[in-house]
C-alpha cells in the first residue's frame, strides 16, 4: 500500500464542505482541506506499516508465565463511516521460551488501528499477528472502545462500549486459562 495522497484528500474535503452547503473559501474553512489532509496521513499512517517492524524478541528459555498488558490506549476509524473509535487493548500471553518488548505491544496495537478498521478484524488481526510472530502457548487479546459512530449519529449511545476479544492457543482450548486471563485482562 503506498502512502497518502494529501493532494486528492483536500479536493474531496473542498467537495464535501460545497456538497453540505458551506464556502470553502471563508476563512474557518480555508485551510480545512489541507489540514484534513495531513491529519488522514497521520491517523492512516498504520495502511504502510510493517508491524514486525516493532517485533524484538528475547529468549527466556526457564519463563512460560503469562504475561499481561492492560489499558493501551488506541485509536482507529471505523471502514463503516470513517469516524473514529476509541478505547483500550489488553493483551496477554504465555511465553514459550520468547519475550516481547512490552512497549513493542502499544507499537503492533497502533500499526493495526491506524487504518480504516472493523473492532472485530483488529482485535483478531494482533491475536494472530502475535501467535504468529512470538509462538506463545497462548495469545488474548480484548479490546473495549468507544464508536463515534453509535455515538453521534444514529442511536445516540454515548458512552456505551464494545468489547471483543480474540483467544489463540491454550487460551481458548483450557478453560482454567482463558478463566484467568479474562480476569486479568478485565481488571479483576
Amino acid at each position: 500500500m503506498g502512502k497518502v495522497d494529501a493532494e486528492k484528500i483536500k479536493k474531496a474535503v473542498r467537495d464535501i464542505l460545497e456538497a453540505i452547503g458551506e464556502d470553502p473559501d471563508r476563512d474557518g474553512l480555508i485551510d480545512t482541506p489541507d489540514r484534513v489532509g495531513r491529519m488522514y496521513e497521520e491517523i492512516f499512517a498504520g495502511l504502510s506499516e510493517d508491524p514486525t517492524e516493532h517485533i524484538k524478541l528475547f529468549d527466556e528459555p526457564t519463563h512460560s508465565e503469562m504475561v499481561t498488558v492492560r489499558d493501551i490506549p488506541l485509536y482507529s476509524m471505523c471502514e463503516h463511516h470513517l469516524l473514529p473509535f476509541v478505547g483500550k487493548a489488553h493483551i496477554a500471553y504465555i511465553t514459550d521460551g520468547k519475550v516481547i518488548g512490552l512497549s513493542k505491544l502499544a507499537r503492533i496495537v497502533n500499526a493495526f488501528a491506524r487504518r480504516p478498521q472493523l473492532q472485530e478484524r483488529l482485535t483478531a488481526d494482533i491475536a494472530d499477528f502475535l501467535e504468529k510472530e512470538l509462538s506463545p502457548k497462548g495469545v488474548a487479546v480484548v479490546i473495549e472502545a468507544e464508536h463515534l459512530c453509535m455515538t453521534m449519529r444514529g442511536v445516540k449511545a454515548a458512552g456505551s462500549l464494545t468489547q471483543t476479544s480474540a483467544l489463540r492457543g491454550i487460551m481458548r482450548r483450557d478453560a482454567r486459562s482463558r478463566a484467568e486471563v479474562m480476569s486479568l485482562l478485565k481488571g479483576g
